[in-house]
């Protein structure tokens, strides 16, 4: 690791206290284990390490995306699918030399990529394990697979160092995500996110179908929420690029404690679903799946 990285690192760790890594800005010292909304303190908690297929296939190519997914979570929507983990927290500690292993035994497999899943709480612990990886020789691209929840602080110390970024485009009304999240300026938040991102990466590049660098968005299409999907679309196209490429997804379902907000308590209708992606289409944005 050179100056350049110790610096980079130094500054990094400076975030968690008090931790202002993400927007929550919770101000704790999870240094000393204090937690914040993530639940998380001065250490990585690993819940899964392997080829994932079912990622979108830009990402998987041939030999899978080497998914790492971490444990706790910075936004903590009521309608997580992954709520055992993000919620509960659910995994195994590591230290980032850990995690550095994990990634070269990633690539060793074959896997096009690493790629982080809900890494933003983490970053600077994660910057760590990135760096170490790339020490020992680490040659594929790694994936920042996030909420858009992100603090544009933090991003930039990642600028050089991350080649995909892959955010959600959750919300675009305050009220929406206060109710679903409890992050009523996540709409501003995940507009900043997106254009530091771009400014990161640009456009997204694919090699033979496989991505490369750039910026892939994930719309998640929420029943009853089609002003905000088209919102979110528009902003894509407007102000990002419109050679973004976005995948806009149709798998909602109500779970965890959807049932306690009555206006998402139910599946998208297919009609929901195809016009997103026709207006997406409309836009001019690059569609993926």
């Amino acid at each position: 690791m050179n100056d350049s990285d110790r610096t980079r690192l130094a500054a990094a760790r400076e975030l968690l206290n008090p931790c202002r890594v993400c927007p929550r800005n919770c101000r704790v010292d999870r240094v000393r284990g204090e937690f914040g909304t993530c639940g998380i303190g001065d250490e990585l908690v690993i819940s899964s390490v392997g080829p994932h297929f079912g990622e979108e296939p830009q990402l998987v190519g041939r030999g899978g995306s080497g998914t790492i997914f971490l444990a706790g979570c910075n936004l903590l929507c009521v309608f997580c699918q992954n709520a055992d983990i993000s919620h509960g927290r659910r995994g195994t500690r590591a230290e980032p030399a850990d995690v550095a292993r994990m990634m070269l035994m990633l690539a060793r497999r074959g896997c096009e990529n690493v790629n982080f899943v809900t890494p933003s709480h983490v970053m600077p612990r994660l910057l760590e394990a990135i760096l170490l990886a790339r020490d020992e020789g680490l040659a594929v691209p790694v994936v920042w697979n996030c909420g858009g929840y992100e603090s544009v602080e933090a991003l930039r110390l990642l600028e050089g160092q991350v080649e995909i970024y892959m955010p959600d485009a959750k919300f675009a009304v305050a009220e929406t995500a206060r109710t679903l999240a409890d992050a009523p300026d996540y709409p501003e938040v995940m507009q900043a996110t997106l254009r530091e991102m771009h400014r990161q990466v640009g456009d997204l590049i694919t090699t033979h179908g496989v991505a490369r660098r750039g910026l892939l968005v994930r719309h998640l299409v929420m029943p009853g929420l089609a002003h905000e999907t088209r919102a979110i679309l528009d902003f894509l196209a407007d102000e990002i690029s419109p050679d973004t490429s976005v995948n806009v997804m149709g798998q909602y379902r109500p779970e965890y404690r959807a049932s306690q907000a009555p206006a998402i308590d139910r599946c998208p209708t297919a009609r929901e679903i195809a016009e997103a992606r026709a207006y997406a289409s409309r836009r001019g944005l690059r569609l993926c799946e």
